[in-house]
C-alpha cells in the first residue's frame, strides 16, 4: 500500500510560498516579455537588422533560466525544456535570414510544447504533474514531498491528465494562430504579439488551473470524510 499523503499543504511551506511565487512571476514577465520587446525596439531604432535584433532580444529568457538554475542549484524540467527551445530558435535564426521565418519558428516552438504535453499523456505521469509541482512547491522540499504523495489519489491523477489535455490543446491552437498572423501583420507588431500572447495564454491557464486544483482538492477532502 502506498504511504498516505496529507491533502493539506505543509504549514511551513504554505507560509512562505505566496510571496516567492509572486516574485517568480514578476521575474518571468520582466525577462520574457518586457526586456525582449525593449531590446528589439532599441536595436531596431539604431539600425540593427531585424534578424540580429530578434536574436539578441531572445537572450533574456535564457538569462532568466540560467539564473534560476544557479539560484536553486537543481535541475528544473521546464527550464531545461525552454533552453532546448531557445537553442533551436537560435539555430533557426542563423539558418534562415528572414525575420518572418524566425517568428514562425518561435511560434512553432510554442506549438511543439503543446504537442509534447499531449504526448506526455502516454507517460506514467503527464507533464502537467511536473509543471504543477514547480509552481505549487517553488522548490520547497516539504511541498515537493506533499505534491509527490498526492499521486496516490485517483482523483488527483485524473485531474492532472485532464489539465494536460486542456493545456496541450490551448498551447497548440495559440501557436497556430500566431503563425497565421505572422504572414498577415508587420514584423514589429508580431514581435509584441509573440512575446505577449503566449504568456497571456499561459497566465490564463495558470489561473484556471489554480481554481480547478482548489476545487478538485476540496472534492477529494469531502470524499475522504464520507
Amino acid at each position: 500500500m502506498p504511504q498516505q499523503a496529507p491533502e493539506q499543504v505543509p504549514p511551513r511551506a504554505r507560509a512562505s510560498s505566496g510571496a516567492a511565487i509572486a516574485v517568480g512571476w514578476i521575474v518571468t514577465v520582466v525577462f520574457n516579455i518586457a526586456l525582449p520587446i525593449v531590446t528589439y525596439d532599441v536595436l531596431a531604432d539604431r539600425g540593427v537588422g531585424q534578424v540580429p535584433a530578434l536574436l539578441l532580444s531572445g537572450v533574456w529568457p535564457a538569462v532568466e533560466i540560467v539564473f534560476r538554475l544557479l539560484k536553486d542549484r537543481r535541475v528544473d524540467e521546464f527550464g531545461l525544456m525552454v533552453l532546448v527551445f531557445i537553442a533551436v530558435g537560435v539555430i533557426s535564426m542563423l539558418a534562415f535570414n528572414s525575420p518572418r521565418l524566425v517568428l514562425v519558428k518561435e511560434s512553432a516552438g510554442f506549438g511543439l510544447f503543446g504537442l509534447v504535453l499531449l504526448a506526455s499523456l502516454l507517460a506514467p505521469r503527464p507533464l502537467m504533474f511536473y509543471f504543477g509541482r514547480r509552481f505549487a512547491t517553488n522548490g520547497d522540499p516539504a511541498r515537493i514531498d506533499w505534491w509527490n504523495g498526492l499521486w496516490q489519489y485517483p482523483g488527483f491523477r485524473r485531474s492532472q491528465r485532464m489539465l494536460t489535455v486542456v493545456w496541450g490543446v490551448a498551447v497548440f491552437l495559440t501557436a497556430a494562430v500566431c503563425i497565421a498572423l505572422t504572414y498577415l501583420l508587420s514584423v514589429d507588431t508580431m514581435v509584441v504579439i509573440t512575446n505577449v500572447v503566449p504568456y497571456v495564454v499561459m497566465a490564463g491557464l495558470v489561473m484556471g488551473t489554480a481554481v480547478y486544483g482548489k476545487r478538485s482538492g476540496e472534492r477529494r477532502r469531502q470524499q475522504a470524510v464520507q
